[in-house]
């Protein structure tokens, strides 16, 4: 049985940002988790996949990247799936509300809302691009939430 089991050696990488501290982690091949720590470690990898994903993070920042290309390896349900796959065709600058989102994959607001708020990637899964339908910003689950959440929106309104 154990010779059957695949073990995969997690790498992370740790990055500051405009929104926080951001930590990364990478199973070899993509992103799998990024989440807001309280500081920036000085990390340094050898893995392509983290390498990539801080310059296209460093790139989004700057104004000079609207489309993430690393590859991304969320774990979730089924369900979970779909709502980051719905995710993934909001364009960059726009905002889609739960109940659009919800109707598109033929779920509740309600569900879609919890799908987003276990999104393991944030930022290169753009949950912060989901709003109510009279535009509040209702939740965000990284960095200071629906601050963070607004700091992003602004960043691609300009």
């Amino acid at each position: 049985m154990a010779d059957r089991i695949k073990f995969m050696a997690m790498t992370i990488l740790d990055i500051p940002s405009p929104v926080g501290a951001l930590r990364l982690h990478s199973d070899g091949d993509a992103i799998t988790r990024l989440e807001w720590i309280s500081r920036a470690k000085e990390t340094q990898t050898k893995n392509r996949v983290l390498t990539r994903a801080a310059k296209e993070l460093d790139e989004y920042f700057k104004r000079q990247r609207r489309r993430f290309t690393v590859p991304l390896a969320p774990q979730g349900t089924e369900f979970q799936k779909r709502v980051w796959s719905a995710l993934l065709h909001i364009p960059y600058g726009e905002t889609r509300s739960y109940g659009q989102l919800a109707e598109l994959i033929g779920t509740g607001p309600r569900s879609l809302a919890g799908g987003c708020a276990r999104n393991p990637i944030p930022l290169f899964i753009p949950c912060h691009r989901v709003v109510g339908a009279n535009g509040a910003l209702g939740g965000y689950s990284g960095g200071k939430g629906v601050e963070t959440k607004q700091q992003l929106l602004d960043l691609e309104a300009t």
